[in-house]
C-alpha cells in the first residue's frame, strides 16, 4: 500500500526543464493500488486502495529536489468480500478507526533509467513508520488528449512485510510478504 507512492517517480519525467518545482496533483479517478499475498498455499488474495489523493513537486532541471506526498484513509481498502474487509479491519489485523490514514511521503529519489528509477520515503500505516523504497516507471509524459494539460503516468512496485506494520497474524500460513502494485496518473495543478 505504500503504497504507496510512486509518484515521486517524477523525477524521470522527461519534461522541459523549469527553474522552479512545478506542483501536480494525482487523479484520484486512475490511481490505484493493488496488493496481493498467499493464502495458506492454497490462493492469492487481492486487495485494492483507489481514488487517493496526493502532490507531486517536479523539479525538471534538479530531479533529486522533486518529492511525493500521498494518503487515503486505511477504511477505503477494497477487499471484494466484506467479511474479508471486516476481519481486516478488526482487532486481528488493523483494528482500524474511522479516521485512520495511511500516508507515504518521499525522502530521496535516484535515477536508474532512461524512464525508471528508486524512491525512497516514509509509511505510515496502523501507527508504524517504516522507510520503503518504491521500484518506480514512468509510463508516459505530455499533454492529455482531453485535459490539454501536462500528465504524467506511472507505475511502482515493492513488497511490504506486515509484520513490520504489527498486521502479521497467522504468518507465516498467510503470507508475511505482501506484494504492491501501484499504477497512477498525476496532472499539472492549477
Amino acid at each position: 500500500m505504500k503504497s504507496f507512492l510512486l509518484a515521486g517517480a517524477l523525477a524521470l519525467a522527461p519534461l522541459a526543464a523549469s527553474a522552479s518545482a512545478t506542483e501536480y496533483v494525482l487523479d484520484p479517478s486512475h490511481s490505484q493500488i493493488v496488493f496481493s499475498y498467499n493464502h495458506l498455499g492454497y490462493s492469492v488474495g487481492y486487495g485494492m486502495f483507489s481514488g487517493y489523493e496526493g502532490e507531486i513537486a517536479w523539479d525538471a532541471e534538479n530531479p533529486a529536489d522533486s518529492s511525493v506526498s500521498v494518503s487515503f484513509p486505511l477504511k477505503s481498502m477494497l477487499t471484494g468480500w466484506e467479511a474479508r474487509f471486516e476481519h481486516f479491519m478488526s482487532g486481528d489485523f488493523f483494528d482500524a478507526t474511522d479516521d485512520e490514514m495511511v500516508t507515504f511521503v518521499s525522502k530521496s529519489i535516484e535515477v536508474t533509467g532512461e524512464d525508471t528509477g528508486l524512491i525512497t520515503g516514509d509509511l505510515s500505516l496502523n501507527g508504524v513508520t517504516k522507510e520503503v523504497v518504491l521500484d518506480a516507471k514512468l509510463m508516459q509524459a505530455g499533454d492529455h488528449p482531453m485535459e490539454g494539460k501536462p500528465w504524467l503516468g506511472f507505475t511502482a512496485t515493492t513488497t511490504l512485510l506486515r509484520s513490520d506494520y504489527n498486521v502479521g497474524m497467522f504468518a507465516p500460513y498467510v503470507s508475511d510478504e505482501v506484494e504492491v502494485r501501484i499504477s497512477l496518473e498525476a496532472m499539472q495543478a492549477d
